[in-house]
């Protein structure tokens, strides 16, 4: 059997080759249309988002920047919210959220899921309605507790036998009452990275269904004054294009669905399918779209109804990155070039660019492939198999493994890479020290900063000395 290399998987038999599924394209200069937002074309080898060519926009915000296509934020926003009309549509604000993006949100008539006080802290700044926020989390604090609670959040997602018992003195404490949902684990394999898989046994979040924990929870939720049972919730994953594993899931908790109401005597009125919908990073991805999605999941939770002889919940979901990921691209500024000679006379060429994983840290943690353009002139150079860096003391400090670009790539190039949306903002560091670069909106040919760039007083204005 094979090993993994112990340098890690970009010394493996086989790197230098690049990954099977990528090609060498006719034209280096070409898009790829599914990796990138709808307004994003390119012209003379110059990448335009929004009708702001990415030259434009870099003299005016700097490098590196993430670029937010508003237009196609709101256009995937809304085509969740149409194909899955008869259900209430969560945005994961985990994958990216700010205030921008939350009024966005608020005005498009979609709800939003929140996993921490400070996600909750956003949704009040944009005066998002509270009675359309879900609150997730597996150790939710009292203080986001009694927040939650406060505020009068539609629903909390309850995740263990403690949260239940600090919501209930909570709730009784203040004299209010609150929606709840208990998160169940169906046990389900999501065929996904391991630290996204999130349905299997084995894991922090919900109450197994297995171990009978999840109907011991909805028993104490119902008996429990001040909580309001709404339904069940399960999640079981992320970035996940086969639907057979929302089959599974499906399955087992309607069939505790029905228990419940066989054994507690309670017919939950609703039912949260999650999120976790994936999209396309590179070529080899194929992800559906939410019309197609939407039929797919109805037909499934129908039939099984009809199977156990219940009425179908109101059900809901929660995509994140299946809206806001191919809504980004960071474009980055070429620093330098350098060929390496390895074992063979095999060379391999690494482009630096200004950031790295301190604003994308994905590739470095879950192995996650990205692909990469020249952003700011043509070029009639072949093209060759290339590996973008950051400028971190990190040997594992790569954005893109493998990608071709021009052979005559050379500093001051801009590079982009798509598909930055989810998760590359929401889990960026100051890592060396790097200040966090800023989120610039274009629409209609116009930029306007969503999130501003940190600057180095914000970087030591936590920093208090020994004096």
């Amino acid at each position: 059997m094979p090993t993994a290399h112990p340098s890690g998987w970009a010394h493996a038999d086989g790197a230098l080759r690049g990954p099977h599924w990528l090609r060498e394209p006719s034209d280096p200069d070409a898009l790829v249309p599914l990796l990138w937002s709808r307004t994003a074309t390119k012209a003379d080898g110059v990448l335009s988002v929004g009708g702001v060519p990415l030259p434009e926009l870099v003299r005016e915000h700097g490098s590196p920047a993430y670029v937010l296509d508003e237009a196609d934020f709101r256009g995937r926003a809304a085509a969740f919210r149409d194909a899955f009309s008869d259900y209430e549509v969560y945005y994961a604000g985990k994958a990216f959220l700010c205030t921008t993006v939350a009024r966005w949100l608020a005005e498009d008539g979609l709800s939003l899921d929140v996993c921490s006080g400070g996600e909750l802290a956003v949704a009040e700044r944009a005066g998002f309605p509270m009675e359309r926020i879900g609150f997730h989390g597996n150790n939710k604090t009292l203080g986001e507790l009694e927040r939650a609670v406060e505020l009068g959040v539609g629903r909390v997602i309850v995740d263990s036998f403690h949260e239940i018992e600090r919501l209930t003195a909570i709730t009784a404490e203040l004299g209010r009452s609150i929606g709840v949902m208990v998160r169940v684990t169906a046990g389900v394999e999501a065929h996904t990275h391991e630290y996204i898989a999130t349905a299997h046994e084995d894991q922090k979040f919900g109450f197994s269904i297995a171990s009978g924990d999840a109907l011991d929870a909805v028993r104490r939720v119902h008996d429990a004054p001040g909580l309001r049972l709404l339904g069940l919730h399960s999640h079981i994953g992320s970035q996940i294009f086969d639907t057979s594993g929302f089959e599974v899931a499906a399955r087992r908790v309607l069939a505790l669905h029905a228990r419940v109401v066989e054994e507690v005597g309670v017919e939950l009125p609703e039912m949260d399918l999650g999120g976790g919908f994936g999209i396309a990073y590179t070529t080899q991805d194929d992800p559906s779209d939410p019309a197609q999605l939407a039929t797919e999941i109805s037909k499934i939770v129908e039939h099984e109804c009809r199977g156990l002889g219940i009425a179908v919940p109101r059900l809901s979901i929660e995509p994140g990155r299946a809206i806001v990921g191919p809504s980004m691209c960071t474009v980055y500024e070429v620093g330098t070039v350098k060929e390496v000679a390895l074992d063979g006379g095999a060379r391999r060429t690494y482009v630096s660019v200004d950031g790295g994983m301190s604003d994308n840290i994905r590739t470095a943690l879950y192995d996650a492939d990205y692909s990469a353009t020249i952003a700011s002139r043509p070029s009639g150079a072949p093209p060759a198999l290339s590996r973008v860096v950051g400028k971190h003391c990190e040997a594992g400090d790569i954005v893109v493994k493998d990608e071709f670009l021009p052979g005559d790539v050379r500093p001051g190039d801009l590079v982009a890479v798509p598909g930055t949306g989810a998760y590359c903002r929401s889990m960026a560091s100051n890592y060396n020290h790097a200040l966090r670069p800023p989120v610039i909106g274009v629409r209609d040919g116009k930029t306007f900063t969503v999130l501003r760039r940190e600057t180095v007083a914000d970087l030591l204005a936590t920093d208090v000395g020994n004096s």
